[in-house]
């Protein structure tokens, strides 16, 4: 158990000699400390109200008042403080009645070889407190987010689906109304508020766990020069943006997106902080952690990592504010401006992938926030995204399409069949295997299925497929990952997953690079 070093004594003792045999008492007995030493109520009660006090030592007899009403006044204002009478004069009864009125322990001005003991006593029962109520707030916390995790992914599903109903129609409206058309730029306002909607769906399901996470090697450097442009966007022209990358970094293994998005929440929140300019510093480094760094932070482990700091010259953040800044939808932002959601999914994306977020804010001095992900001995990979411009990819094998949502179903079918695809449907797992087993054309060559349906899920139908067809391939789709395909958040390797809600062309694109791919040996 870690005790406050130094600790910071307030001693309420008239006679300076006694004063100074307790100094000498506290040094011999090695406590190392800084001592206030007042000798009047005044004094003493303005000591009090200016707080920072780790411990208070009191003698009993007093000019003007006395040690009991002393106790009384620091159980007021500071009742977590431990508070411990050294007195000459107090007999049995005095101690016994002090002890009585919330008096940490007596110690005899005669016996101040009893005092560092109890001071040490003292002490560590206020770390052992303070640990225990931090493991309580953690317990709570951790509730908070189970509930809303629930809650999210009770919802998500459905709401997805409907998100990519009407993104699709959408998608389908604007090719055939062409840019031209009047009615082209209201397709357009629709795709714009799916995407937002998505956006909001999305950082909950990121922050409950329940949003699938593809992690690969990464190099931090090359993440920032990639998103050096598109951060630069989101920032005003007052603001003066620096990249100070690392030399010769290590590599980290993580989700790329994810990384990027943890990137531009913190650039976003940077922006807001500067309001009337300033600069932003965003620098990558190695940094080794020590036992006694990762002891002060919880969830960090000592080890090598990757540092990647987002520094602003802002307005920064008071006590309280950091206090609740990980929370989810605590926000300093004006009502409209900002859902409490953003560092909350930063900090999950980062736990989710083994590291760590810490800041160090000052109140008109700026903030700076340090992402601390592990170093990892692998050569980065290198993300290959499906081009989604340009014409619909065709083709004429056969798929079945499974999915319990009738809208998104029919729209799944419109798309695939009009790029010149045979597509049957089925309304659940069950129902798939139905289809799959009275089909007699061409073989089924890939299934896109949703992950959770009613009586069987996408899963369990798609083992039963492919213990059949060895060579049918699998797209699961879904709003919401729960641990049929992904395990704490990651999913499983050589798994096809595309997210809800999609656009017509992310879904034939993804069925196409799928049906392309070899078979496995």
């Amino acid at each position: 158990m870690k005790i406050k070093n130094p600790l910071h004594i307030l001693h309420l003792e008239d006679n300076p000699k006694d004063a100074a045999l307790v100094q000498s008492a506290l040094e011999t007995g090695g406590v190392t400390c800084s001592i206030t030493l007042v000798q009047t109520r005044d004094d003493y009660l303005a000591a009090l109200e200016r707080g920072d006090i780790d411990l208070i030592l009191s003698d009993f007899a007093l000019p003007d008042f006395d040690g009991l009403k002393a106790l009384e006044m620091a159980r007021e204002r500071l009742p977590e403080v431990p508070f411990i009478l050294v007195s000459g004069t107090a007999g049995e009864e005095e101690a016994i009645r002090s002890l009585q009125c919330g008096a940490t322990d007596y110690v005899v001005k005669g016996h101040l070889s009893r005092l560092v003991p109890e001071v040490r006593r003292a002490m560590q029962a206020v770390a052992e407190h303070a640990e225990r109520r931090q493991l309580e707030e953690q317990f709570i916390q951790s509730q908070k987010m189970e509930v809303i995790g629930q809650l999210a992914g009770g919802v998500a599903h459905d709401f997805n689906n409907i998100l990519a109903v009407i993104i699709g129609y959408a998608d389908l409206m604007m090719q055939q109304l062409g840019p031209a058309h009047p009615l082209h730029k209201h397709a357009s306002e629709i795709q714009h508020a799916v995407e937002r909607a998505s956006k909001l769906t999305r950082q909950l399901l990121i922050f409950s766990r329940k949003q699938a996470v593809q992690p690969v090697v990464l190099d931090l450097n090359e993440v920032l020069k990639n998103l050096d442009k598109m951060l630069r966007k989101l920032i005003d022209e007052n603001i003066e943006m620096i990249l100070v990358p690392g030399k010769s970094i290590g590599r980290v293994k993580a989700d790329s997106g994810y990384v990027g998005q943890v990137l531009m929440n913190l650039v976003i929140n940077a922006r807001d902080a500067m309001p009337n300019g300033g600069k932003l510093t965003i620098e990558t480094h190695d940094v080794a952690v020590a036992e006694a760094y990762a002891y002060a932070h919880p969830n960090l482990i000592p080890g090598d990592y990757v540092m990647l700091a987002v520094s602003d010259t802002g307005t920064g953040m008071t006590d309280e504010v950091k206090k609740h800044l990980f929370e989810p939808f605590y926000t300093t932002k004006p009502k409209g401006k900002g859902t409490g959601l953003g560092l909350t999914t930063c900090q999950t994306i980062i736990n989710q992938s083994g590291g760590h977020v810490g800041v160090y804010s000052e109140e008109g001095k700026g903030t700076t926030f340090k992402v601390y992900l592990p170093r990892v001995r692998q050569a980065p990979q290198v993300a290959t995204a499906s081009a989604t411009a340009g014409p619909l990819p065709r083709g004429t094998e056969t798929l079945l399409v499974v999915e319990d949502e009738p809208a998104l179903r029919l729209l799944a079918q419109g798309v695939l069949a009009g790029q010149g695809y045979e597509v049957l449907l089925a309304t659940n797992g069950q129902d798939g295997l139905r289809v799959a087993r009275e089909h007699k054309g061409s073989p089924i060559r890939l299934t896109v299925t949703d992950v959770i349906m009613p009586q069987m899920g996408g899963k369990v139908m798609a083992d039963w497929l492919k213990a059949t067809y060895p060579d049918i391939k699998v797209l699961f789709t879904s709003g919401y990952t729960d641990d049929a395909i992904v395990h704490h958040g990651v999913l499983d390797p050589g798994v096809a997953f595309l997210p809800k809600p999609y656009s017509p062309a992310t879904l034939t694109h993804k069925v196409r690079e799928l049906l392309d791919l070899p078979p496995p040996a």
